[in-house]
């Protein structure tokens, strides 16, 4: 893409505040107000969507901002439409930033007879006509592998890298804790980050949706325990583990987690819960219950998203966004002294 170009936003309803967060640092970065594309997003009487763009995009290089969260299929259509619409009105290029990817969980056949869900919407964004996806901590490496297009697929690790040692004065109390076994490689590299100690809870369940047993895999006792994961749906897993730290004499309990889905009774649980901090990013809008819990602190990431935005527009690298210290300067504001 030609570096004159300038990147072009255009957002969905499924997170308004993180697009016009975006928008906000780019304008920053740049220099000069950059706005949202004014668009008429509307549902007729049968629920069928509508979307229609009040400026030119003859030739621009469009970003379309849209977390599939719920309500998943309304907001994964909305995505699909404003992408025809703008390839019909000739868009140089379109790139579909995805915070949270959904469907990512069905990336698999678990047993017989199932779909894999996550490919079908690799295959209907393509078809669709994006050209390129932005995302981050996708459930999957291999949902990448989904797209015959390129796929761009940020780490929220850096971010809480520099989060901890702003939080945490003592880093070698910290102990970094997967809570299955299938998130011990996101945890590792958290902890290795940070130079921490790991330990993993082993889950053995009875039937969907039941866990008949949970054990610690390495030494927790008297420390301060981290829980770090990709997605937070009904917390029952998570709870459960930070009540079962706690147990085996953990000082405190934290969690960091990317993708707040909290649904159902998951703030309740939240809240009622030993944990004393859950750090959950905004990539799926906050809701008014997860922001007022006393226990629940959002991390914006805004500032990643713009940074990588403005490097896929001007044609250089998004993998140097992998790295805390390439991201501390755009994080200077909220962490001063990390730079």
């Amino acid at each position: 893409m030609n570096p004159l170009f300038k990147p072009k936003l255009i957002a969905g309803n499924s997170n308004r505040q993180l697009a016009a967060a975006i928008a906000r640092r780019i304008s920053i970065h740049r220099g000069e107000h950059v706005e949202l594309c004014k668009t008429r997003v509307e549902r007729f009487n049968d629920q069928e969507i509508f979307v229609e763009v009040h400026e030119n995009v003859r030739g621009e290089d469009m970003f379309i901002i849209q977390s599939t969260s719920k309500p998943t299929n309304d907001n994964l259509m909305e995505l699909m439409i404003m992408t025809d619409a703008l390839r019909r009105s000739s868009a140089a290029r379109i790139t579909a930033v995805m915070p949270y990817f959904g469907y990512a969980r069905q990336d698999r056949r678990a047993k017989a007879r199932t779909p894999i869900s996550a490919k079908l919407v690799a295959n209907l964004l393509t078809e669709a006509g994006i050209e390129r996806v932005l995302t981050m901590d996708l459930h999957a490496a291999q949902i990448q592998g989904f797209f015959d297009i390129p796929v761009d697929n940020l780490y929220a690790a850096p971010v809480f890298e520099l989060d901890i040692r702003h939080q945490f004065a003592n880093l070698r109390d910290i102990t970094i804790v997967s809570p299955d076994v299938g998130g011990v490689a996101r945890a590792r590299d958290l902890a290795e980050r940070i130079e921490a100690d790991l330990a993993v809870v082993d889950k053995r369940r009875s039937a969907p949706g039941e866990i008949a047993s949970m054990t610690v895999i390495g030494e927790v006792e008297d420390r301060v325990c981290i829980i770090v994961d990709d997605i937070c749906d009904t917390a029952g897993t998570l709870v459960k583990a930070a009540e079962l730290l706690v147990e085996k004499g953990a000082r405190e309990v934290h969690a960091y987690i990317t993708h707040g889905v909290l649904s159902g009774p998951a703030v309740e649980r939240i809240v009622a819960s030993p944990m004393k901090s859950l750090v959950v990013t905004d990539s799926i809008e906050p809701t008014p219950e997860t922001r007022s819990a006393h226990n629940i602190r959002i991390v914006p990431v805004a500032p990643l998203f713009a940074q990588a935005i403005l490097n896929i527009s001007n044609g250089t690298s998004v993998s140097s966004l992998f790295d805390s210290a390439t991201l501390a300067p755009v994080y200077e504001a909220l962490y001063p002294n990390a730079a």
